[in-house]
């Protein structure tokens, strides 16, 4: 199968502006929520740092443009926080009751300010390596509503996430429910001239609110952190409000 030469920029600043089909209102500001200090054994990430600036390689990967599937989760009630002994060894997890919305992150990542997000949590050490959370209004109840996990996911990538010098390559998609809210998570690689980055993004619809979190790395590092971060992608779920 041909990987999709579709590019992907979650760092967009014009996100709100190209999904105007959604909503035509402004983001809510960043609001206070519970980050929970469960659970936390000794950290478990890489404490050198990397230089961000240099591109090395690229995975030895078999792209994949279609979805595989659909996973089904089952969780605690939609307005409960995980408990302690449910989150995993090496994460906390974040609450936001009001904005409706909680997902786990590695326990020695920091808080910190990511513009025209509404949380957001990075490494220590390594800039690039992170999760963030933003939302816009909508008319919209479900993802479906949107239309199909690869025609959504597309259009996302070719019209909204898309840098002019950016060559991005779609992985893999995903569905899955929770609560029964349903949520698309893909991953995929963004090359640009002098570096390449890899992330995952879960997106999903309630509250009246269409949710996007991406987690990351620079792709170099990607084969050591993938599966730390996809645990992060498959947390997120969406709370009622």
């Amino acid at each position: 199968m041909v990987a999709s030469s579709i590019s992907l920029s979650c760092f967009s600043p014009c996100l709100s502006n190209k999904l105007n089909y959604l909503s035509h209102s402004n983001e809510s500001p960043r609001n206070t929520a519970i980050s929970s200090f469960s659970n936390v054994i000794g950290a478990g990430t890489e404490t050198t740092s990397d230089d961000d600036g240099q591109f090395v390689g690229r995975l030895q990967r078999r792209p994949l443009l279609l979805g595989l599937g659909t996973l089904t989760a089952s969780v605690l009630p939609a307005n409960h926080p995980l408990k302690a002994e449910e989150i995993p060894a090496k994460y906390r997890e974040f609450v936001d009751f009001k904005d409706g919305y909680s997902y786990i992150y590695p326990q020695d990542w920091k808080d910190f300010d990511f513009r025209g997000h509404d949380s957001a949590f990075k490494d220590r050490y390594l800039q690039l390596q992170n999760v963030r959370v933003r939302f816009i209004p909508t008319q919209k109840k479900d993802i479906h509503e949107l239309g199909p996990m690869e025609e959504v996911v597309s259009n996302l990538v070719k019209h909204v996430y898309a840098a002019p010098n950016q060559r991005p390559t779609i992985y893999d998609m995903q569905e899955r429910s929770v609560d029964g809210k349903n949520y698309y998570t893909f991953e995929y690689v963004l090359t640009s001239p002098n570096y390449s980055s890899a992330s995952f993004a879960t997106i999903g619809v309630g509250n009246g609110r269409y949710y996007t979190l991406i987690v990351g790395a620079l792709e170099r590092r990607w084969r050591r952190v993938r599966d730390q971060l996809k645990v992060v992608a498959d947390s997120f779920k969406i709370l009622d409000i």
